[in-house]
């Protein structure tokens, strides 16, 4: 008997939280894909989804529908989603056949991560230094939430996740849950752990959290910080320090990968301290520091100097 399309969602969606330890966020994009795809084979014929029904033909259909609509690096994600999907109902013996054996990813242009250059470091310091000046709880918050991103290359899911006991006893290291629900220790260098103790100092003086909250990234409230409001912390400290382009935690992460590969860390320590699955992810960062060679060779070079 077929199962409904909800319950089929519901099923896929379990296995990845169970049995694959996908992120909360991970979990409702690839949801969120799936829908899409089962609303719109469902609406072309006007019967319910039978994923048995689908061939590699309709994927192939799909693919140059949201092709017209979304980047092909959306697509690829989305495709990424519809494949685990099917896989998945293989091995519950909904579907027998692979229909995306000869279904390929889309090319996409290789862009490079989005980084503050070093020289703007000083400026995005001096705005955190003003802002946690007063001593204010909100402005010594999200002091620390900058540094951090920066100081230890979080993802954002990783920072509004941390708990005060995911440290050691003497806060020099932090154990973060990443991708797949797997564990790193993170070193935490002394600028941030005095940015830390000053913190927590502030939370317990003036009565922050009464309700056992573990999270260490609160509201005025005593409640752990939203996603929403991290992201806005950011972007108004990059605008406030005058940084240009992309303003946002993954910019704060790519600097900290990028400085780091600059000033000649070994790229296994990189990948280590960022948490990639594979080496190649962490690969990017030379590209970087590639580009940012090019850039001095063009400006100080002497026979550069000559054509100007």
């Amino acid at each position: 008997m077929l199962l409904s399309n909800t319950r089929m969602i519901e099923r896929f969606t379990e296995y990845l939280t169970s049995e694959r330890r996908y992120s909360a966020l991970t979990v409702r994009n690839y949801r969120r894909d799936i829908e899409l795809f089962t609303q719109r084979c469902r609406s072309s014929d006007g019967e319910p989804f039978d994923p048995a029904r689908i061939t590699a033909a309709d994927i192939r259909e799909w693919i140059v529908e949201r092709t017209g609509k979304v980047s092909a690096s959306s697509v690829n994600r989305e495709l990424s989603s519809l494949r685990s999907f099917f896989r998945f109902l293989r091995r519950e013996g909904v579907v027998e056949k692979d229909v995306f054996r000869d279904i390929h990813s889309l090319k996409s242009p290789k862009r490079l991560p989005s980084f503050v250059p070093e020289s703007r470091i000083p400026d995005l310091m001096q705005e955190l230094e003003n802002e946690s000046d007063d001593g204010q709880f909100e402005g010594v918050r999200d002091a620390l939430v900058i540094l951090m991103f920066y100081r230890c290359g979080l993802r954002l899911s990783e920072l509004v996740g941390i708990n005060v006991d995911d440290f050691s006893s003497d806060y020099t290291t932090l154990r973060v849950r990443g991708k797949g629900d797997k564990e790193r220790m993170i070193p935490i260098v002394e600028t941030v752990r005095e940015a830390l103790c000053g913190y927590l100092e502030i939370v317990r003086g003036q009565n922050i959290c009464t309700t056992g909250e573990k999270s260490l990234f609160l509201t005025r409230e005593g409640r752990r910080i939203s996603r929403s409001k991290v992201y806005r912390t950011v972007r108004a400290a990059l605008e406030g320090a005058g940084i240009q382009g992309k303003k946002s935690p993954h910019v704060l992460r790519h600097t900290f990968a990028t400085h780091l590969m600059n000033a000649g860390a070994d790229m296994r320590d990189i990948q280590e301290l960022m948490g990639h699955a594979s080496l190649q992810t962490t690969q990017v960062y030379t590209h970087n520091s590639i580009a940012r060679l090019r850039e001095v060779y063009a400006s100080a070079h002497p026979r550069q100097k000559e054509k100007k």
